[in-house]
């Protein structure tokens, strides 16, 4: 039985996730399950913090909440859906959050693996690695 579904989303203006919800809604109603989408905001080393506004972190994390909020409406869940914004390192915030908030799936996006990605990995490659329960990523092809 499927009763939590998290959806960890990145913040980006090319929508990419899109698919990944939409497939997490469906799975959700099939299921009667409830989703959390998460936001995981990457810590900046101080040398880069420390030429930042002041408020630069609590701007960030107004905006991320409004992103958020904007996609859970334009799939129909904002009514019912959870919505929480860490910081840390996103693939350690996304398994350590699963883990304390009981989730049974996690359904994420990722694009299609790079050179890059084959030396450091993704995120949801690390999550999917590391992960005690079901997942399901949605592939977006580089653009």
């Amino acid at each position: 039985m499927i009763g939590i579904i998290l959806i960890p989303l990145p913040i980006d203006s090319a929508n990419s996730h899109s698919e990944a919800v939409a497939t997490a809604v469906d799975i959700a109603k099939a299921n009667g399950a409830r989703i959390v989408l998460l936001h995981v905001q990457e810590t900046m080393p101080g040398s880069v913090s420390a030429h930042l506004p002041a408020d630069f972190a609590k701007e960030a994390m107004k905006t991320t909440m409004a992103d958020l909020t904007a996609t859970a409406k334009k799939h129909g869940i904002d009514k019912e859906c959870e919505i929480v914004v860490r910081s840390g390192n996103p693939a350690a915030e996304i398994l350590e959050f699963a883990s304390e908030a009981g989730i049974d799936m996690i359904v994420m996006v990722s694009h299609d693996p790079g050179v890059a990605d084959y030396f450091l990995g993704s995120v949801a490659a690390r999550v999917v690695r590391h992960a005690h329960y079901s997942g399901l990523v949605v592939r977006h092809p580089k653009s």
